[in-house]
Order: structure tokens, then sequence, then C-alpha cells
């Protein structure tokens, strides 16, 4: 008898601490797919309608794909509603970042924000909608933050309902790719004349839960793998790296590894982390700007300040058309604003701020991150005086046929150099980003790195 009261007892408050260690209550979790989205976003439309209800998303087949895997742009027949300029910039700051105001008093006869109609474009998977589901009911930061806990089965969206500045920063962190992805994307950072060399990448993104052949074990603390090979211009071909990025840095740090083609040695490579310097990128982006932020979050203070509508860029389909040349795109001091497409959306709003006992180039981050995709659509970076300093970008798309929310491009502009680097285009390349490839664990180990490389 005594046994069985202790075993019940046991039992009671192992459900007791399980309640209270939930990131969210089973009533609160209930708002998703009824009074929210089924990854955290509000449902309803803004007041005046500029912002419509979310319904779902765009279907698989709203428009044509072709032979290359390039989207046909659904909204091609909208005109913008209007056209902010450094003219009327004042009129709608209210709704611009710090950063984008910027660009206006930079470059203003050049640089310019077409607003269209809002879409809300973004849906998933059902199997990523329970994902979130679960993520809400069980997972719980660790480290300060810096790491989470009953982080298990696909692991995505982190706290679709979250409480505070790094929970909004870990959607972020683990929204959904589309599973394992490859993509052969270009990156440019011109002079300030707009001359540049294109440097071309071979990447390949693959999620621990979807290697087949991968120890459960070794993938425990790993949120994906990464491989990114430089193929062009000749001077760099056949530099590989490799990373295997950790859900808990604090715990365990990131790993990578890079091939030098020239020593035709694999090394460890620590530098790829936080501000250490981006692959090829003439000093424009740190490690951590890449996917407008990745990697730990443990250098900064995240302070959640709360929700606003922003005009961010959105539903960039003709900023990806293969029709486009990256002449036709790249231009000085920032991309050819001509083809890109701003659209009303809400956005959580997080600042992070170095922690004392850490350095960083950046002091601070202001993100703007959307609510319906959990992707960071904007940033602001301030050096250690305060000062802006560099502005990100990121023009995204909805991959509709595969239901996957990625950037289009990734712009980082830097104020005071009068330059910038672009970064994700693919508009001359054979493929559009593919989705469901067959990873091996074995392609993701320094030994492989060898092969990958060419010379």
């Amino acid at each position: 008898m005594r046994k069985m009261i202790l075993q019940c007892s046991a039992l009671a408050l192992g459900l007791w601490a399980a309640n209270l260690m939930a990131a969210v209550s089973p009533e609160e979790a209930a708002r998703l797919g009824t009074s929210l989205t089924p990854v955290g976003a509000e449902k309803a439309g803004n007041a005046d309608g500029s912002i419509p209800a979310w319904t779902g998303g765009i279907p698989k087949n709203a428009g044509a794909v072709d032979s290359k895997g390039f989207l046909a742009d659904p909204f091609a027949n909208e005109k913008p509603l209007f056209i902010i300029t450094a003219a009327t910039v004042d009129k709608y700051k209210d709704k611009l970042s710090d950063g984008q105001v910027a660009m206006f008093k930079r470059y203003p006869d050049s640089y310019r924000i077409p607003v269209y109609p809002t879409h809300r474009s973004v849906g998933l998977p059902p199997e990523i909608y329970e994902s979130a589901k679960r993520s809400a009911l069980s997972v719980t930061t660790t480290n300060d933050g810096n790491g989470l806990a009953n982080f298990t089965g696909n692991r995505y969206y982190a706290f679709p309902i979250p409480k505070n500045g790094i929970e909004v920063l870990w959607n972020h962190l683990t929204r959904y790719h589309g599973g394992n992805q490859k993509r052969i994307v270009t990156q440019v950072t011109p002079q300030t004349n707009g001359s540049y060399t294109s440097i071309r990448f071979e990447e390949e993104v693959a999620a621990p839960q979807l290697i087949p052949d991968l120890d459960p074990a070794k993938a425990a603390n790993v949120q994906n793998f990464f491989k990114q090979s430089v193929t062009a211009p000749a001077r760099l071909a056949g530099n590989v790296l490799l990373v295997h990025e950790t859900l808990d840095q604090v715990k365990e740090p990131r790993s990578a590894w890079i091939y030098n083609a020239g020593q035709r040695r694999v090394r460890r490579a620590p530098q790829v982390a936080y501000d250490g310097p981006g692959t090829a990128a003439d000093g424009l982006r740190t490690s951590d700007n890449f996917d407008m932020f990745s990697g730990a979050p443990d250098r900064y203070d995240w302070k959640l300040v709360g929700k606003k509508e922003m005009y961010i860029p959105y539903n960039s389909y003709k900023l990806d058309s293969p029709s486009l040349k990256y002449d036709d795109i790249v231009k000085a001091g920032h991309i050819n604003q001509d083809l890109t497409r701003y659209e009303l959306h809400r956005v959580w709003e997080v600042v992070g701020t170095v922690k004392p006992n850490q350095r960083h180039i950046y002091a601070t981050r202001h993100m703007y991150i959307d609510e319906d995709s959990w992707q960071v659509a904007l940033v602001d970076h301030y050096d250690g005086r305060g000062q802006l300093w560099r502005v990100a970008e990121g023009h995204a798309q909805y991959y509709y046929d595969h239901q996957v929310p990625a950037y289009t491009l990734e712009a980082l502009y830097d104020l005071n150099a009068g330059r910038y680097l672009a970064l994700g285009m693919k508009n001359e390349e054979k493929h559009s980003l593919e989705f469901g490839f067959a990873a091996k664990a074995a392609d993701y180990t320094p030994a492989a790195l060898r092969a990958s490389g060419v010379r």
C-alpha cells in the first residue's frame, strides 16, 4: 500500500512538474488554429482591412512552376498602391525601420519602396502545424534561454506563443525550411560604382530527423547540418565549409570545418561563428548575418518590444525571375528597388543588446520578424558608439508548390562604406531551390569534405 502511495505521489509530482515546465497551458495552446494561426500569428486582419485575415495561405497550385523549379508570380498583375521616396518618407516613417529611413537619406535619388496590396501567402504542411502545437506544450529554454529542452520529433517553431524576445528569435532559428534543401546561389559585394564579382555557392542543409542512418544520440543537440562549396570564381573554387549547428551552443558550441583547396587540408574553423567574417564577403557581413540571423544567441540580451505593422519585403517573385540577369538586380548603392515588392504586415519587434561580459561588432541588433513565417524581415545593426551601421532586408517569397517560406535575396547595406552585400540570387542558375533530397550521415563528416572540394 505504502509503495502504491509513493508511486502515485511520484506520478502526481511528475505531472505537476511537467505542467510547470510547459511553455504554455493547454488552454492557451488551444488558440493555435483558432484565434491564432497554427504557428501563432494573429488570424484576424487589422482594423482598416489593409492587412487581411489569414485564411490558410495561397494554394499549392497558385502559379505555374517551370522546368527549372522557378515559380510564376501569382500577383504579377498588381500595381503598387504607392511608392515611398525620399520626398515622402516622413509620411510613412511610423511603419518603416530606422534603417529603411536612413537608406532614403543615404540614397535619396534612387532608393524607393514600392508598396503593394498585402497577401498573407504563407501556409505550411499539416505535420508542421502539429509540430508547432507539440512545441507550445512542451518546449522550454535552458542555459538562460540559449538552449532548448523537450524539443523532440519534428523540431519546428519552438515557441509559437512566445513570452519574451529570446523565444521570438528561437522561432526564426527553428522555422521550417522545407526539410533537406539544396540550392545554387550567387553572392555579390559591389563597389560604390556598382561593379562586382560574382561568388557562386552550392549549398545544402539537412535536418537530423531526416537523415535515416544518423545515430540519434549524436543528433540530439544538432539543429541542422550545413555544407557550402564555393564554385566560382576560380581563385576560390574548391573551398568547402561544413557546419554542425547545435541547439544549445553554450553546452556544445557550433562545430565547423573548412577544406582549403589550395592547401588540400581540412581544418577546424572556430571563426565561423558570431562576428567571424562571412565566406568571401569582403568584410561586409559576419557569420551570424547569414540567414538574416543564425547561430548562437547567447552574446545578447533579447528584449521583446511588442508587435507593430510595417512595410517589409514580401512575395518577391519578380526579384526571383529567371528572365533577369544579375546585372539587372545589382546596382550602385543598393539593389534595383524597382524589382522589389513591399507589403504591410504585422511583425514582432525584438532588440538584442550585447551583454556586459560579451563582445560583438554589432552592439545592438534591432529586429523585425514576420508573424506569419517567423522569418526575420528587417534588421538594423548599431556599432559600439550607438550609431546605425548596417541595414538588412530579407526579400522573401513563399514556395507555394512545396509550402515553404524562404528568402529570395538577403541584402545587407553598409551605410558608412556605401557598399552592400547581396546573397541568395539564383536568377541565372540552372535550378531554383531543390527540396527533399536524400541525405546520408557520412556526407556531413570532416572526412567527406576533401571529396566535396574541387580544384
